[in-house]
């Protein structure tokens, strides 16, 4: 526990970022960028260990979030600037495109409403094929009809990362491995201080703070003294896991099927070795603790995984499916209820000068990690938000 020693090493930031994920170092990068001197405190030893790299590494178009929620602006706008921002920095993409289908007539009804959805969210090169149309793209396919995303790709996730923290080295700031959060404090002129344990336990004290501690961003607001804790949402875990696929790859573009509760559904992407992997489900979780979780993949779950993938890809081999990897999804909803949006909160919320949490970035997190991190440094007034 920290006890405040002023025996601590004390040291001074103009800005401090909890978590070193994606949308951290994104957040980081961004006000190094804009002249301040940031540090990004991570827990573990390495960037992007928690929901980062656990994800299924899509760059998402913006189709299936509501009209002017901020998962809609932050995918769009984020998408624009992350292709410009890998094809600069070298890190390694495909813009795969993305077949979204329905396998029955009821399902054939909600690919005109998703259309409606990606016109209204201003989403660019998106129609809607019937099944025969989408057969000729892709003959293993079994449909009733397809929407296209042409702006749908693949990423290098952690090439992602280790480029936002190389930007934010290079602007003069570091992250701090092996550093967890013990407490922090509003201080009463303004600012904040914290207290870090780990191996070489200090004290820090900075003008601004960023909580991007994705699956802990509810239990570091929580450390901090003086902050409303009726203005920290409850957190809901659900795992996914991912299954991969033995054999050569039966598609050349992502297949998702219709979305369902909690989830866009088994889907199957392609990695950038154009391997097949499918997935994620949804396995709602009563674990409260992301720490406790068994990222363990059950076998068990690969019979569901075959009568899902089987409804638009009938000739799925038996036995073809082998476990792969896990990932929790920080969600602010649960099981039955609407998705809930992001949570940008800053001094507009809580009243706190230079505070921003960022609460319940799942997807699309990593392809929103950009602009994220623009609307973070506007709600600190050090930059304007990017529109969609």
């Amino acid at each position: 526990m920290a006890d405040g020693s002023p025996s601590r090493p004390a040291f001074d930031a103009d800005a401090v970022v909890i978590g070193a994920g994606a949308v951290g170092l994104a957040c980081a990068a961004t006000l190094a960028r804009r002249g301040l001197y940031v540090l990004v405190l991570e827990a573990a030893g390495v960037i992007g260990s928690g929901t980062s790299s656990r994800n299924s590494e899509v760059v998402h178009a913006g189709i299936y979030y509501p009209t002017g929620s901020l998962k809609h602006r932050m995918c769009v706008a984020g998408r624009r600037l992350l292709y410009p921002y890998m094809a600069a920095r070298g890190v390694r993409h495909w813009k795969a495109e993305k077949l979204i289908v329905a396998t029955s007539d009821r399902e054939t009804a909600k690919m005109a409403a998703l259309l409606d959805v990606a016109k209204a969210n201003d989403v660019e090169d998106v129609w809607l094929m019937d099944g025969a149309d989408a057969v000729k793209l892709e003959p293993n396919l079994k449909c009733t009809a397809a929407l296209m995303s042409a702006q749908t790709g693949v990423l290098d996730s952690h090439g992602l990362m280790l480029a936002y923290q190389g930007e934010l080295e290079d602007h003069g700031g570091a992250v701090v491995f092996e550093t967890p959060v013990e407490r922090a404090e509003v201080l009463a002129g303004g600012g904040f201080r914290l207290w870090t344990g780990g191996a070489e336990p200090t004290q820090i004290t900075t003008r601004t703070l960023v909580n991007s501690a994705g699956l802990h961003a509810q239990a570091i607001a929580a450390r901090l003294d003086g902050y409303d804790p009726a203005l920290i949402p409850p957190q809901t875990l659900a795992k996914g896991s991912y299954f991969g696929c033995a054999g050569r790859p039966a598609f050349q573009r992502l297949i998702y099927p219709t979305p369902v509760d909690g989830g866009l559904g088994v889907h199957l992407t392609l990695d950038l070795a154009g391997r097949m992997r499918f997935g994620p489900d949804v396995e709602w979780l009563s674990e409260t603790d992301p720490d406790r979780v068994d990222y363990t993949v059950d076998i068990r779950r690969a019979d569901s995984f075959y009568a899902a993938i089987r409804t638009y890809w009938p000739a799925l081999p038996d036995g073809a499916l082998t476990p792969d990897y896990s990932g929790l999804r920080p969600k602010l909803s649960g099981p039955g209820q609407p998705a809930a949006d992001f949570r940008i909160d800053g001094p507009e919320v809580h009243g706190h000068a230079g505070l921003v949490h960022l609460f319940g970035i799942e997807s699309p997190g990593l392809t929103s990690s950009l602009a994220i991190a623009a609307e973070t440094a506007a709600r600190l007034g050090v930059g304007a938000p990017v529109t969609a």
